[in-house]
């Protein structure tokens, strides 16, 4: 017997006809493709320029966006820069080391060798340049014998002779090698005159000897009156002979052990540590 039932018959989806893609659904993989083709080159591009151009590395992060990364901080110029603020504190007051003490002396070594070894060997061949200028000596180990020559021979300070010792330069030019010792000196008068103030100036030529050694042969002495006497004529001292010139005045030598554009500090041939400062 037939059933009372009808039966609902639902075709197979298989049956049905597939329509072919849309344009817009084949064109969505091949844009994604060129887009992530195109950030590709671009980062690419930044790698490049911040490597080759800039001399500094890109880093990517998460959202793909290159930072350069900024120079580091020059430490050591700040070091520097406190360690001379150290060697001028130490030396400051002594007189140009005419009161140095012997622990002054011992300070004042110790904060020059700081500033030395932060700063690096010194090559005059090819920082001459920063030689060139008027210096002005702060401190010199050899005014502590008390005698205005240092360690060599010299007119002693004091009572036993009325000279007082001013302010000291020197006076370099790299073109003429031109190396000026200038000394301004008050020489005492007797009562009531008022003591004569003067400026000698021993003038030498300089030569490199060595990537940071000089050697100065000196020329002449010139003497000026300064102050009341200022309108004097400049006298020059004859030169003696060199048979009758005692052998450690005619040259000297000595090693530039640390030199930027404000700060020099040598130290001479009997070891005599010097410092000058720009002026």
């Amino acid at each position: 017997m037939a059933s009372s039932r009808s039966c609902l018959l639902l075709p197979n989806p298989s049956s049905f006809p597939r329509s072919p893609p849309s344009s817009s659904s084949r064109a969505l993989p091949s844009a994604l493709n060129r887009r992530r083709k195109r950030d590709a080159r671009r980062r690419r591009s930044l790698s490049f320029d911040g490597v080759t151009k800039w001399g500094l590395a890109t880093r990517s992060g998460l959202d793909e966006v290159s930072v350069l990364d900024p120079p580091p901080p020059p430490e050591s110029g700040l070091l520097a820069v406190s360690l001379k603020l150290k060697l001028l504190s130490a030396v400051s007051g002594l007189n140009r080391g005419l009161a140095a003490s012997e622990e002054d002396l011992q300070k004042a070594e110790a904060a020059a060798k700081e500033v030395e070894d932060v700063g690096g060997l010194v090559d005059l061949s090819a920082d001459l340049d920063k030689l060139q200028g008027r210096w002005k000596l702060i401190y010199s180990s050899a005014f502590s014998s008390r005698t205005l020559g240092g360690s060599r021979p010299g007119p002693p300070t004091g009572r036993l002779l009325p000279i007082t010792l001013n302010q000291v330069f020197q006076r370099i030019d790299v073109l003429s090698k031109d190396f000026d010792n200038i000394v301004e000196l008050e020489l005492g008068a007797p009562w009531p005159l008022p003591p004569i103030e003067v400026t000698a100036t021993l003038a030498h030529k300089f030569e490199l000897i060595g990537s940071a050694k000089i050697k100065i042969t000196f020329e002449k002495t010139t003497v000026k009156t300064t102050g009341n006497l200022s309108q004097l004529p400049p006298l020059e001292i004859p030169r003696l002979p060199d048979a009758l010139r005692p052998p450690s005045t005619g040259s000297g030598e000595f090693e530039v052990t640390y030199l930027d554009s404000d700060v020099r500090i040598t130290r001479g041939d009997r070891a005599e540590l010097r410092v000058f400062v720009i002026s």
